[in-house]
């Protein structure tokens, strides 16, 4: 039965019987390394280990019992314009929260959540790490229903007029060949093996993970030293093997890509964007148009090989989901040129994309974007030549390098300014391009280093609420006169027009 075949539209609801068992599972997550090490050392100790398990088992009753108390105390009313949640026992919690100020709704499903046909349902606003309210379970066709009533702004249609609706439009979904291409440009393999390896070593003693090291070497070398082969076929040997270890990462990332993005669909409906994606674990997040506060299109060396590149979007919401990964970023992790550029222009129909006349920065100066470089190559000169003689030297072919990718970072940095947004393009060897409305615009500030006072230039940076992505909107290497002119120009804007967030 759905929400709109209730009795009493305003009577407060139970989440699902088995919201408890996930709640359960949630205690056990955060708690599992204590249990583990709990029960580890209580089956070392042959002498009295029976307290351990006592403890290991209140504790295991106290979560099941605080997860059932959860579905108890928990319930939710559907009003007219807002959402009210009832929490708790001993200290009773009460929240209203306007379905105008949900920014962000996702629904999340791993494999437990799709064996019992539920998901669970997170509400984001604006302001703080945790969402508004999170409902762990709904059942699935609830979960639907109410995040399709927040999608209306709590306006309840009835299901026979929902019905002739037109369906969601979609904008963007990605085929086999494109999470291939996806996988093959995010090399996801070797972040994951990389911060395996730096876990292992986080948890075996130094000297034990060394001595793996260490032992592992000398047995290749002993085991290469017995096949007596010359130069050459060594030389092939460890070719092939280099090979195959990119194979297998290659092979890793793509698996790893078409696991999360399985299924990708963007798509439109009522001025609210939605995403679903995920193989094993299905997340669908979506987010009003009006909460997007800039755009962010990235091209990187991998992107300009496969001539693909990505779009993300920076949303008013708090920090804590992005590192959960389940906020709406992404919505094109992989697409033609053609396709991210189609997408911004309709999703911004009033702004032309890519703009016409980019404008060109001041190139004085240029050689400071080498002063890092400069300052770490010394260094490594210094201590190699102390260690190594003359081939200490090596460091300083670098140099040449970051000069030449100082010189065409600045000459194509640039911004365009039109009556609805400002734009501004970076990077040579990975490119990006990031656009925001000026009606998202809520504070500039102008900056003017030791170096800029030399140069004559000055940095402008352009504050939206809550874009919080990377690289931030920010105008390097301007001249000083131009900038200045540039924020009483933006400042003017900004005063006569109303914040969209």
């Amino acid at each position: 039965m759905s929400l709109h075949d209730t009795p009493d539209e305003t009577r407060e609801q139970r989440l699902h019987p088995w919201s408890w068992l996930f709640e359960l599972q949630q205690h056990l997550q955060q708690f599992l390394l204590p249990l583990v090490a709990l029960l580890f050392f209580g089956s070392r100790r042959q002498d009295g280990e029976w307290p351990f398990h006592l403890v290991t088992l209140a504790v295991l009753l106290a979560m099941a019992g605080s997860a059932l108390l959860q579905y108890l105390t928990y319930r939710y009313r559907i009003g007219d314009d807002a959402l009210t949640v009832r929490s708790g026992i001993l200290e009773r919690t009460r929240r209203e929260i306007p379905f105008a100020r949900i920014h962000n709704v996702v629904v999340h499903q791993n494999l437990l959540h799709r064996l019992f046909g539920v998901a669970e349902l997170r509400l984001e606003s604006a302001a703080g790490n945790k969402p508004e309210a999170q409902m762990r379970v709904l059942r699935l066709e609830q979960a639907l229903e109410l995040e399709r009533l927040i999608r209306q702004g709590g306006t309840r249609v009835p299901l026979a007029a929902d019905s002739t609706q037109a369906a969601p439009g979609t904008l963007l979904e990605l085929p086999l060949p494109e999470l291939v291409r996806l996988g093959l440009i995010s090399n996801r393999a070797l972040v994951v093996a990389a911060a395996a390896i730096g876990a292992v070593w986080q948890v075996f003693p130094r000297e034990v993970a060394e001595d793996f090291v260490r032992d592992q070497g000398r047995q290749a070398m002993g085991y290469a030293s017995q096949l007596q082969l010359d130069s050459v076929p060594l030389a092939g040997t460890v070719a092939v093997v280099l090979l195959l270890g990119l194979l297998l990462m290659a092979a890793m990332s793509i698996a790893l890509a078409i696991v999360q993005y399985h299924g990708f669909r963007l798509s439109e409906a009522e001025r609210r964007l939605t995403v679903e994606r995920g193989l094993l674990t299905r997340l669908r997040s979506s987010v009003a148009h009006r909460r997007i506060q800039a755009w962010t299109l990235r091209e990187g060396v991998m992107h300009r090989l496969f001539r693909r590149r990505q779009l993300r979007v920076d949303i008013a919401s708090g920090g804590g989901q992005e590192q959960e990964g389940r906020a709406l970023k992404e919505l094109a992790p992989v697409a033609a040129p053609a396709a991210c550029d189609a997408l911004l222009q309709h999703l911004l129909p009033g702004v032309q994309w890519p703009p016409a006349q980019w404008q060109a920065v001041s190139m004085r100066g240029w050689w400071r974007l080498c002063l890092p470089a400069l300052i770490i190559v010394a260094a490594a000169t210094a201590l190699g030549c102390r260690q190594f003689g003359a081939w200490g030297l090596l460091p300083l072919l670098w140099l040449p390098w970051s000069a030449l990718n100082a010189h065409r970072q600045v000459a194509r940095m640039g911004y365009s300014i039109d009556p609805q947004r400002v734009a501004i393009r970076g990077g040579w060897w990975s490119r990006w391009w990031r656009v925001a409305e000026l009606d998202k615009l809520q504070a500039l500030r102008l900056d003017r280093s030791p170096l800029d006072h030399c140069f004559g230039t000055a940095t402008l940076t352009l504050d939206t609420a809550g874009a919080l992505g990377s690289p931030p909107l920010r105008l390097h290497f301007l001249e000083a006169a131009r900038a200045r002119e540039l924020m009483e120009h933006l400042g003017r804007e900004m005063a006569r027009r109303r914040l969209r967030w």
